[in-house]
């Protein structure tokens, strides 16, 4: 099964041509065919020219279609025996199986960090630790993400902020910036119109952005970020995944707690001495 092609198929769906989409839709009803068959016998089945299979492969971000056929070979190779097991069909999750749920999840956590610059990650950290504050905005469902970054990074420094992607009271938040701190932005499809201003604001007040987003936003995002990591999230459609960006946003805490690790243990022994002092835990 060529599960890193299947899940660039998914992402880049709307955005293919009639052509391309032909050529999608034999792969995803027959995903051996790869190993199987040629690239002319692709096209032939879907009845579309060479040429079309070529950018088809291109479009996916492959450079011919010998570089898909390694990488499902490598990944066949891969494989465990326990990978087989049937899953009951009793077990439904949103119209899916609980292991399509499970495979679809951690083909996407794979491929983001399989990806991940260890000097994008490590910039991301400098840029953390050397902002006077830090805040974190998302928008719709990523606002929660915002929400549980903030009461991670609150945990590991001082001066972490949270802007309420829901508008509550953006120009009270945005007054309280300052230059050097950092916009930590969380956003997936579909974005606000007001993102735009926001950003510019932060921009304007000479803020560090660093952005985590969809693999396919990274370009857009990369004219305003100081740094981008991009995050693989492809979903049955119905309901947007946040795994990858939770995932991502802990090894930001990790990696931030090994180069600090005396300023993050100060900080935790400051929090437990609050804690007990107001006697709130059991």
């Amino acid at each position: 099964m060529a599960s890193r092609l299947i899940l660039r198929i998914q992402e880049k769906q709307a955005r293919l041509t009639s052509g391309e989409k032909k050529i999608a839709k034999t792969i995803l009803e027959n995903q051996d065919i790869i190993e199987t068959h040629t690239a002319t016998e692709i096209a032939n089945l879907s009845g579309v020219s060479k040429a079309t299979a070529a950018r088809f492969f291109r479009t996916l971000g492959y450079a011919d279609f010998e570089e898909v056929r390694l990488q499902a070979r490598e990944e066949r190779n891969q494989k465990q025996p326990y990978r087989q097991t049937i899953v009951s069909e009793t077990a439904v999750s949103l119209g899916r199986s609980i292991g399509d749920h499970l495979e679809l999840e951690l083909q996407n956590l794979t491929r983001s960090f399989e990806e991940l610059s260890s000097y994008k990650l490590m910039e991301t950290i400098d840029i953390v630790a050397s902002a006077p504050s830090v805040w974190f905005l998302g928008f719709g469902a990523e606002d929660g993400v915002a929400r549980t970054g903030r009461a991670m990074f609150s945990r590991l420094r001082h001066g972490v902020h949270y802007i309420s992607g829901v508008g509550q009271d953006w120009s009270s938040d945005l007054a309280m910036v300052g230059p050097r701190d950092v916009l930590i932005l969380l956003t997936l499809d579909t974005r606000p119109k007001v993102m735009r201003p926001i950003i510019n604001y932060a921009r304007t007040s000479r803020m560090r952005v660093v952005t985590l987003t969809d693999h396919s936003y990274e370009k857009q995002a990369a004219r305003f970020s100081d740094v981008v990591l991009p995050c693989h999230v492809a979903s049955y459609g119905l309901l947007p995944t946040h795994a990858t960006l939770l995932s991502m946003l802990r090894l930001m805490g990790i990696a931030y707690a090994g180069k600090n690790p005396e300023s993050v243990k100060q900080r935790a022994d400051t929090l437990d001495a609050i804690v007990e002092e107001l006697d709130i835990m059991e």
